[in-house]
């Protein structure tokens, strides 16, 4: 830790032995947010970068995947949605180029979890339930990411605080919390839980590593704990956003508006993305039969991507949607990715020392 105090044993868990990182401290996979750059920076800075795949093509997964190695030889991970017509060909790929980590946004099948493993892969779902967990750990899951209440993006109503004692003691893999974490003392309470570590996605996204818009950075900065809403009008799932914005236009929107709107939107991501209709129809198939989605609540979710990049890259927050964790109104700094989880290993230090006194 160059410069750094020594950090507490403590720090050393079953996180750090498996994904072979030297801090329990994982970047989530988000979309338009997770790219090289910031899983790169993460993985230099001693956690576990994620990559996030869902929004890109598998042309565009394998430059990401290239330009990471070009920036570190640290371990990282990518994210995959289990759903996509081609995962199989991306496990490949990370199979062929030796990505460490396959974390996955819905439950892989079994299948996709013995393939990943066969290769020496490290398979991490992300769950909001316990039931979710112990399912994937039956199947074979080396860990689960348990993201509470208060995450950002898709979540679901259990607060982290009780969430994540209840899936410890149900599963006796690695246990990694998210869900209201943004510093040592957070780190703290869930190695005191019972977890291996903590996963944070906001707290990663307002670092000067992220490539969200700086305007969009300034404006979640000044959010309080208060501004954000769960809300199912952006894809027909429960997703924690930025209060706002189109959000509240959608709340107040009818259905057969909501589904305009929604179709319009996926014929954008549709033209910018280059996916094939056949793929995009496959690929709403497998949503509708997988998730037990309507056909209107898979519309709404191929709606998704184009709100998003609307206000994370193309830096219109008015007109596009913003995750959110309700931690966003405990952050008021853009640090870099190392200076982040320097000062969160230094935290949690002090905090176990004056413990341990």
């Amino acid at each position: 830790m160059s410069g750094h105090q020594e950090p507490h044993p403590a720090l050393k868990t079953r996180a750090t032995e498996l994904f072979g990182v030297e801090y329990p401290v994982v970047q989530t996979g988000m979309g338009y947010v997770s790219d090289a750059g910031l899983t790169a920076a993460t993985a230099r800075a001693g956690g576990l970068g994620i990559l996030s795949a869902g929004l890109l093509s598998y042309e565009e997964l394998a430059a990401a995947i290239e330009r990471v190695q070009s920036l570190t030889d640290r371990p990282f991970g990518v994210n995959l949605r289990a759903d996509q017509p081609d995962v199989r060909k991306r496990i490949d790929l990370l199979i062929a180029t030796g990505v460490k980590v396959a974390s996955f946004a819905l439950a892989p099948k079994p299948d996709l979890i013995a393939r990943c493993k066969e290769a020496g892969m490290v398979v991490v779902p992300s769950v909001g339930a316990r039931r979710h967990a112990e399912k994937v750990a039956s199947w074979g899951a080396d860990a689960v990411i348990v993201q509470g209440g208060e995450g950002g993006g898709h979540t679901g109503q259990v607060p982290t605080s009780l969430l994540l004692p209840q899936v410890v003691d149900a599963v006796g893999i690695v246990v990694i919390g998210a869900g209201g974490y943004f510093d040592g003392r957070g780190l703290v309470s869930a190695l005191a839980y019972g977890a291996d570590g903590v996963a944070m996605g906001t707290r990663f996204l307002l670092t000067s590593d992220s490539p969200v818009a700086q305007a969009v950075k300034e404006v979640y900065l000044s959010k309080t704990v208060d501004d954000t809403v769960l809300t199912r009008q952006i894809d027909g799932v429960p997703q924690r956003v930025v209060r706002g914005g189109p959000v509240a236009a959608l709340e107040k929107s009818t259905a057969a508006g909501r589904l305009f709107r929604a179709a319009r939107n996926a014929q954008g991501f549709r033209k910018m993305s280059g996916t094939a209709w056949r793929d995009m129809v496959r690929e709403g198939w497998a949503m509708k039969k997988g998730q037990g989605l309507t056909w209107s609540q898979v519309v709404m979710a191929a709606n998704a991507p184009m709100l998003y990049r609307t206000a994370l890259l193309e830096g219109d927050p008015e007109r596009g949607v913003m995750a959110t964790g309700q931690v966003v109104g405990m952050i008021d700094d853009l640090p870099g990715c190392d200076e982040l989880i320097s000062r969160i290993v230094r935290e949690a230090t002090e905090v176990l020392e004056r413990l341990g006194a």
